[in-house]
């Protein structure tokens, strides 16, 4: 394994790592229900067949995710303004407010952690990952 090889291993079972202590300490909401609120917070009302395929799930199963999602109240089916016959589902203000409490509880689990287990040195040098992450996010291989 080269180094780059063995870097990107590291980052990746590091940070899911991360990401699932994240979920086990933070998370209220359901993986399904908060994947298919932030996608419709980031991006705007979306059909139906468009959440499924973005959160790579079947048709029924974002069918249910959404009828749970207006049970709670937190997004609202809408005719389709680009399509007569279609209908869209967009977030409710209530279905935001529970995104920011479940955002808010993930950052402040993290806050505390970096806090308290984290030398301020380490801290610093934390502090310069997130736009090194950035910088790969958009990468694409090979490339096109």
């Amino acid at each position: 394994m080269t180094d780059h090889e063995h870097l990107a291993e590291r980052l990746r079972t590091s940070i899911g790592g991360l990401v699932r202590a994240t979920r086990s300490h933070a998370d209220a909401l359901a993986p399904p229900i908060a994947q298919t609120l932030g996608l419709l917070d980031r991006d705007g009302e979306a059909s139906i067949a468009s959440l499924a395929q973005r959160r790579r799930v079947r048709h029924q199963s974002q069918s249910r995710t959404v009828k749970d999602l207006e049970g709670l109240g937190y997004a609202a089916r809408r005719d389709d303004p680009r399509d007569a016959r279609g209908r869209v589902i967009a977030i409710t203000p209530e279905g935001r407010a529970a995104l920011d409490r479940d955002r808010r509880a993930r950052r402040d689990w993290l806050a505390a952690a970096i806090a308290t287990t984290l030398t301020p040195a380490e801290q610093a040098l934390l502090a310069e990952l997130p736009a090194l992450l950035d910088r790969l996010s958009p990468h694409t291989y090979p490339p096109r």
